[in-house]
Formats: structure tokens, sequence, C-alpha cells
């Protein structure tokens, strides 16, 4: 999907009703993102570095791919923000494993969940778009609105990804349900 256009990723999945896919998520437990009321932000991103361990070769080269913390440190940091403009729910979502996105939720004292498709099937059924870098299949960064299982607005690229909660706290704003 590398050689889709930018306007036609935003054009396809917005709009589209989430598939039932039930998702692994750092409590736990496991969330549908079909079935949840209200307003619903979710960050897709490549992957969080685990501390002390080198990036795969190349990584400082993919476009987009670095700023995992910096945007969930963001989204942390504006979350009760993102409640005050109507935003019920908020996750981060990758395709690492629920362990590993466990520890980077604790070790950034995430408020929220982070979710896994580490079988990729939400990412499939999404036809969302991805990259390979390390023997690894990764999310390539975008944030999606969604209100009550249906995507109202996509954010793709992120090319910054500390500005990213800001961007969709102030697109929130603008747009109430």
């Amino acid at each position: 999907m590398s050689s889709e256009s930018e306007a036609h990723v935003i054009a396809r999945l917005t709009g589209q009703i989430l598939p039932a896919l039930p998702l692994s998520a750092t409590n736990d437990g496991t969330v549908d993102l079909s079935v949840l009321a209200g307003r619903t932000v979710v960050y897709a991103y490549p992957r969080t570095a685990e501390p002390g361990v080198p990036s795969p070769e190349g990584w400082d080269e993919i476009p987009g791919a670095k700023g995992c913390t910096p945007q969930s440190c963001s989204f942390r940091d504006h979350a009760a923000e993102l409640r005050s403009v109507g935003v019920s729910n908020l996750f981060g979502l990758s395709s690492q494993t629920t362990d590993y996105q466990a520890e980077a939720a604790e070790r950034l004292h995430l408020p929220f969940q982070l979710l896994s498709d580490a079988d990729h099937r939400f990412k499939e059924a999404m036809a969302m778009p991805d990259f390979e870098a390390g023997g690894m299949r990764l999310f390539k960064r975008l944030t999606m609105v969604i209100d009550d299982g249906k995507i109202t607005k996509v954010f793709y690229p992120v090319s910054d990804p500390a500005s990213d909660a800001e961007n969709v706290l102030k697109w929130c704003a603008d747009n109430p349900r």
C-alpha cells in the first residue's frame, strides 16, 4: 500500500464502519471499537522502542517511523482536554503484542489503553496503510476520530507526532457531535 496516495487513504477510510473485531488491551481485556458509543479517538503508530534496545536498521530514515513515544505522551498530556470536548474513548493502536505495549503504557504513565493488532486482522479488514521494517509489519502513523463505530475524520499522514493530539483536540472542539 505504500504507493497509495495520502488523499486516497483519507477518502477511503473516512465514512467506513468499523468491523466487529475485539482487540487485546493493556488492561488485560479486549475492546471492540465498532460497538463503542460516542466519540472515540484511535491513534495508530508503528511501534514504541524498548529502552536499551536499538531500533531496526534504517529506522530513522523511514518517513514517519520516529515519534511514537512523543505521540503517546502528547495524547497522555491532552487526555483530559479531549474528554472535555466530547471524546469518550481514547486508544493507541499498534501491531505490537499486548505484553510489549503494557510495558510502554506503564513506563509512559498513559491514562488510556493501548490496543494490539498483532495478528493484523484489524489492519487488513480496514486496509490501513502499513510498511515493513526489521522483519516487522507495522502501521503507518494515522489518527482516526470515530463516532458510534463510524470513522468521521482521518489525520494522515501525521508528520509531527508530538502535535497530533493538539490537532485532534482542535478538530474535535471545532466539530462537536
